[in-house]
């Protein structure tokens, strides 16, 4: 006798929907192992029915699955926190993100659950990105959003939090290594805040949940899962920005890079992606041609090419610590003094004697017409 997977239903009541949230919590289920109980059980109830059988089957002695008292008072801290369950079926699901094997069962959403309609593209990078390539996320991130994309990263500092800043305006989705209520890292939850106001925060964790190393890739491959293409903007080799690029070469998306200077170690794997076949990128324009979007508006306003956007003030430190900064934003490539000094909230007072400083003990080359690069 043949037996035959059962077919896909989602959710239809507020007990089923706690079932599945039982079944994704229980210890040793993750989407893959979720989809399959749900294949060969029916539904989520039949499916915590069998888990401690199975598990016995499997050696596992004295296993319970997810108590129920548990996933309600998860149900209960996102109500708190204002999260909506998002599950798979539902029609604010994204579906570029539905048809993967290991699709999250169910998402917590902060936020706009309609932005995921439009067109995405992820934006990810760096996190001690340089100056230019803070200003390279912002402008992309510009004119993606005024051509109608929403912009998906991560909500790192670095790439991430300059693509996320400049899109808050016309659509940006960050989506969480841990509880979409627990912003990592701290310094970013002001953004988060304008996330939650205009844009959108998600999450497949569990509420309140820190996240851990172990997350990290597990997030990437929701953010290329919901975008149509992922660009790199900074990414050295063996960057996170590259298992993210990987994911979305799994998951049969578009792979582009900005190329860098072959000195800066930030642009390493870019230039890599790059040389591998990943499409080079200029410009907004390059992203659209890619997936065949329309072009940049020509009404839209004129795309900065020289704000990065004001840093937080920089408070009293030691003087180690200003060089230290001043370095990581500079690279190969030279940049200009003034374009520094409004990156870091510096006056000219305060980083002409740090600059030479820094000169004389051979660590950046000045170059005629202001220019600053890292030796």
């Amino acid at each position: 006798m043949f037996s035959y997977p059962t077919p896909f239903t989602p959710p239809t009541t507020e007990e089923d929907r706690l079932s599945w949230l039982r079944l994704i919590r229980s210890r040793r289920v993750g989407p893959a192992t979720f989809w399959r109980l749900l294949s060969e059980h029916g539904s989520a109830q039949a499916a915590l029915l069998a888990l401690p059988g199975l598990a016995r089957a499997a050696g596992v002695q004295g296993y319970e699955p997810c108590p129920e008292g548990v996933a309600l008072a998860e149900m209960k801290a996102a109500r708190r926190a204002g999260a909506r369950m998002i599950v798979k079926g539902d029609s604010s699901y994204p579906p570029d993100l539905a048809l993967l094997p290991e699709a999250p069962p169910l998402l917590w959403a902060l936020g706009d659950p309609g932005l995921m309609a439009q067109p995405m593209v992820a934006l990810v990078g760096a996190r001690n990105a340089s100056s230019l390539g803070t200003r390279m996320a912002r402008r992309l991130a510009e004119g993606l959003g005024a051509a109608g994309v929403a912009v998906v990263s991560g909500l790192a500092r670095g790439i991430d939090a300059a693509a996320h800043a400049a899109a808050v305006e016309t659509g940006t989705i960050a989506v969480l290594a841990g509880g979409v209520d627990v912003i990592y890292p701290a310094e970013n939850a002001g953004l988060a805040a304008s996330l939650r106001d205009k844009g959108l925060l998600l999450s497949e964790q569990p509420m309140g949940l820190e996240p851990l190393a172990r997350h990290f890739p597990m997030r990437n491959r929701i953010i290329s899962g919901l975008a149509k293409a992922v660009v790199v903007v900074e990414a050295a080799h063996a960057s996170g920005s590259l298992i993210t690029a990987k994911c979305a070469l799994d998951q049969g998306r578009e792979v582009l890079a900005v190329p860098g200077h072959p000195f800066d170690g930030r642009a390493g794997g870019c230039n890599a992606l790059i040389r591998d076949g990943a499409t080079l990128v200029r410009g907004p324009e390059d992203v659209l041609e890619a997936l065949a979007l329309d072009k940049v508006p020509a009404t839209a306003p004129p795309v900065p090419q020289n704000d990065a956007g004001p840093a937080a003030p920089i408070p009293a430190r030691d003087m180690r610590a200003l060089h230290q900064l001043i370095l990581d934003r500079l690279g190969p490539s030279p940049l200009a003094e003034d374009q520094l000094l409004r990156d870091l909230s510096l006056t000219a007072a305060q980083a002409a004697p740090e600059l030479l400083a820094l000169e004389l003990d051979g660590q950046i080359l000045r170059a005629p017409g202001g220019l600053l690069s890292r030796v």
